[in-house]
C-alpha cells in the first residue's frame, strides 16, 4: 500500500475442479442448515405442551402472563417484582413458549453478576427435565476462560490461536449437535480437546443456539458488543430478559461515557515523541488553568480534531512497531483515544462534557452520558421485546427514564408472596448517619442498636453501612464494648479477592451460636446473594444509602433540576434507596424464611423516603433504643422455635 505496487496473480482452474469445489463448499454448508432446521421443529415441539414447572405463587401467573403478551405485542414491559416471586422462571417461561409459537427466536438473557446467571442456567434445566428442548450458552468473560496465564490473542504467544480458525467450525458443530447446555466447564473442554480458543468457540456456537445468558456488555457496550447480532445492519427477533435492570442504569452511563487523562498523554508522548499529543497537552493544560474542582463545557472544542489526528500517529507508530512488544500503558491509551473518539459521535442533549481536577490528582475531559436511554435503545429495537425486572425497579418512571425511550412501555407490580408476619421491619426514631452527626455518640447508638438486635435470637446477621470508613468505626465501638464471646463478628474490607469472598460467605453455612457481618451497602453481598432460611436472620441498614457527594453526582443533580425533575431524587436518593432495598432483600427469601430488618435512620421516616418502601412494608414500626428489645422479643416469641435458637 505504501508503495502503491501492483502485484497480480494467476491460477487455472478446470471448469470440474471449481464445481467439485463449489459443491464441497455447499455440502458443508447443508448440514449446518439441515440440523438446525430439524432441530428448530423439534425444539417447537416440544414446547407445544411445556406447562409451568412449578405451583403458581401469589403474583407469579401475573408475570408470566404480562410477560408473554408484551413479548408477542413487541412491546417493552417493566416489571416490580419481589424476592421470592420466582423472577427468573416467570420471565424464562413465558420467552420460550413465545419462541414455539414463532413470536421470537433468540433469547438473551442478560445479567450484571455470575451468581445470576447461575440462576437462569438453572432455570433452564428444570424446564428441560420437564421435557424442554432448548440449546442456552452462558458466555463467559474471555480472561475466565482462556487457557493461558496472559490473554494474549496471539498465534506467536497462545498454541489455541495458531490454527483456530481450521479447527473451530469442527469444534462447534460437534458441540452443538451432541449437547444442549453449553457452560464454562461444557466450553472449556471442547476448546482443549479440539486446540482451539475457547472463548472465540463460545461466540461461534452463540450463533446456533436457541438462548444466550450474558453479561449486559455483549448487548450494549459499543466496544464489546457482539457484533454478530448487534454490529451494524445486523438485528433479528431477539428477546431480552434484563435481570437486575436497576444496575443497568448505571452500567449504561459507564458504557456510553469516556474521558482522556491529561497526564496519560504527556506519559505517552515522551515514549512515542508525538507533536499531537504536545498539541493535545497544550489544549487539556489550558483547560485546566480555568478548571477549579470542575468546569462544564459547551463541547469538545477542537479537541476532537486533536485526539484524531492522534489516533492517526498511533496507528502509524502501531504499523512501525508492530513486531514490538507494547507496554500496557501504551496499549491502554490507544484504546482510551479510540473509545473517546467513538463516544464523541453519539454526544446529544443526554450528555454533559466537563473537565475535572480528580481526586486522583489527575486532569480528566470526560464525555458523560447522564441519560443512557437513547444508546441503549439503538442496541433494544435491534430485537423483538425486553422485559427490565428487578425486585427494586422504584420508582418506576425514573428507571423507564433512564432505560428506555420508547413511549409505549407498560409497567406492572407483583406484590410479595410471602405473609407480613414473617418478619419484623422496625425503624430506629433516634439513630442518624447524617454527616453532621456523626461520631462516638451516634456510632454507640448503632452499636447498642446492633447488640440489642442480636441478644434477642442467636443466629446470623448483616450489617451494612454508607462507608467502610463507617463501617470500622462502628465496629471498634462494638468489639470495645458489646462484644460477648458467643457471638462471631467478620468485616467486609475494600480489596477481597474471590476466594475472600466465598470464604465470607461460608462462614454463614458454619454451625456456631451467631454471627454479625459487617458490610457495605451496594457492595458484593448486599444483592444477588441467597442465604435460606437459618443461614441469615437478620439485615440491620445503617442509613439511606446516597451516593457520597461527586462531581459526577452533583452535575446529575444539576442536570435533572434543568429538565424539570427534583434533581436531587435523581443524583442521590433513588440511588440511594435502592441500595437499602437491595440489602433488605437479603433476608426473607423464602415461604419459610422468618427475619427482622432493622432500618438506622430517622430520615426513613420522611415521606420522601417512606414513599420509596414497597406496597408491602406498609405494616413497619417505629422503635427507640429503649424499647426496641421489647418489639423484637414479642416478634420472635411468634414464631415457631424449632431449633431453641431463642435465648
Amino acid at each position: 500500500l505504501d508503495t502503491e505496487d501492483t502485484r497480480r496473480f494467476r491460477e487455472i482452474f478446470s471448469m470440474e475442479e471449481l464445481k467439485n469445489w463449489y459443491q464441497k463448499l455447499l455440502d458443508e454448508y447443508h448440514k449446518w442448515l439441515s440440523y438446525q432446521k430439524k432441530w428448530k421443529e423439534e425444539r417447537n415441539h416440544s414446547l407445544q405442551s411445556l406447562e409451568f414447572p412449578f405451583s403458581y405463587r401469589e403474583g407469579q401467573r401475573k408475570m408470566v402472563s404480562s410477560v408473554y403478551h408484551a413479548i408477542g405485542a413487541s412491546r417493552q414491559i417493566f416489571i416490580q417484582a419481589p424476592t421470592g416471586v420466582g423472577k427468573t422462571m416467570s420471565t424464562i417461561f413465558p420467552a420460550v413458549r413465545a419462541v414455539g409459537e414463532g413470536k421470537g427466536e433468540t433469547i438473551f438473557y442478560l445479567t450484571a453478576k455470575t451468581i445470576t446467571r447461575t440462576v437462569a442456567q438453572e432455570a433452564f434445566e428444570v424446564l428441560r427435565e420437564k421435557g424442554m428442548k432448548y440449546k442456552v450458552v452462558t458466555i463467559t468473560a474471555k480472561e475466565k476462560l482462556c487457557f493461558m496465564d496472559e490473554t494474549k490473542c496471539d498465534p506467536v504467544h497462545c498454541p489455541y490461536a495458531r490454527g483456530h480458525f481450521d479447527r473451530v467450525n469442527d469444534a462447534v458443530y460437534e458441540l452443538w449437535t451432541t449437547k444442549s447446555r453449553y457452560d464454562r466447564e461444557t466450553i472449556r473442554e471442547q476448546a482443549e480437546k479440539w486446540q482451539v480458543c475457547p472463548f472465540e468457540m463460545c461466540l461461534d456456537l452463540s450463533l446456533w443456539v436457541d438462548a444466550v445468558i450474558c453479561d449486559y456488555n455483549y448487548v450494549f457496550d459499543p466496544t464489546v458488543h457482539l457484533k454478530r447480532f448487534f454490529g451494524d445492519g445486523a438485528g433479528g427477533d431477539y428477546i431480552f430478559l434484563i435481570d437486575e435492570a436497576h444496575n443497568l442504569a448505571e452500567r449504561g452511563r459507564e458504557m456510553y461515557s469516556a474521558s482522556i487523562c491529561r497526564e496519560d498523554a504527556v506519559r505517552i508522548r515522551k515514549a512515542m515523541k508525538d507533536r499531537s499529543l504536545g498539541k493535545l497537552d497544550k489544549q487539556l493544560k489550558e483547560l485546566q488553568v480555568d478548571c477549579g474542582n470542575y468546569l462544564v463545557l459547551p463541547g469538545t472544542g477542537s479537541i476532537t480534531m486533536t485526539i484524531l489526528k492522534v489516533q492517526g500517529e498511533f496507528d502509524a507508530f502501531l504499523e512501525a512497531h508492530k513486531d514490538v512488544e507494547l507496554e500496557d500503558e501504551v496499549r491502554k491509551f490507544y484504546f482510551d483515544i479510540r473509545n473517546f473518539l467513538n463516544i464523541a459521535e453519539l454526544i446529544d442533549e443526554n450528555y454533559v462534557v466537563y473537565a475535572e481536577n480528580g481526586e486522583d490528582g489527575l486532569f480528566r475531559l470526560k464525555l458523560f452520558c447522564v441519560n443512557p436511554a437513547v444508546n441503549l435503545g439503538e442496541y433494544l429495537k435491534k430485537g423483538r421485546s425486553a422485559v427490565f425486572f428487578s425486585a427494586t425497579l422504584l420508582p418506576m418512571n425514573y428507571y423507564r427514564k433512564l432505560l428506555s425511550n420508547r413511549q409505549d412501555d407498560y409497567g406492572i407490580y407483583v406484590e410479595s408472596p410471602f405473609s407480613q408476619k414473617n418478619r419484623c421491619i422496625l425503624n430506629a426514631g433516634d439513630v442518624s448517619s447524617l454527616y453532621s452527626r456523626r461520631g462516638y455518640e451516634e456510632y454507640h447508638k448503632i452499636a447498642e442498636y446492633i447488640a440489642k438486635t442480636v441478644w434477642q435470637r442467636k443466629g446470623n446477621y448483616m450489617v451494612f453501612f454508607p462507608s467502610y470508613k463507617m463501617l470500622e468505626e462502628v465496629y471498634a465501638v462494638y468489639e470495645e464494648e458489646f462484644s460477648v464471646n458467643w457471638v462471631k463478628c467478620i468485616c467486609q474490607n475494600s480489596s477481597m479477592k474471590e476466594q475472600e469472598r466465598e470464604e465470607f460467605l461460608r462462614e454463614f453455612e458454619q454451625d456456631q451460636e451467631s454471627l454479625v457481618a459487617f458490610c457495605i451497602m451496594g457492595g458484593i453481598f448486599s444483592e444477588g446473594i441467597d442465604l435460606l432460611g437459618e443461614k441469615l436472620i437478620g439485615a440491620i441498614l445503617v442509613g439511606t444509602g446516597l451516593p457520597q457527594l461527586g462531581n459526577e453526582r452533583e452535575i446529575l443533580r444539576s442536570f435533572y433540576t434543568e429538565n424539570g425533575e427534583n434533581g436531587f431524587d435523581y443524583a442521590y436518593r433513588y440511588p440511594g434507596m435502592n441500595k437499602v432495598l437491595q440489602a433488605a432483600g437479603r433476608v426473607i427469601r423464602t415461604r419459610e424464611d422468618h427475619g427482622v430488618i432493622l432500618l438506622l435512620d430517622e430520615r426513613f421516616r420522611q415521606r420522601e423516603y417512606s414513599n420509596l418502601f414497597p406496597v408491602e412494608w406498609n405494616d413497619r414500626k417505629t422503635c427507640t433504643l429503649s424499647n426496641v428489645e421489647a418489639q423484637l422479643q414479642k416478634f420472635w416469641e411468634s414464631i415457631p422455635d424449632k431449633i431453641s435458637h431463642k435465648l
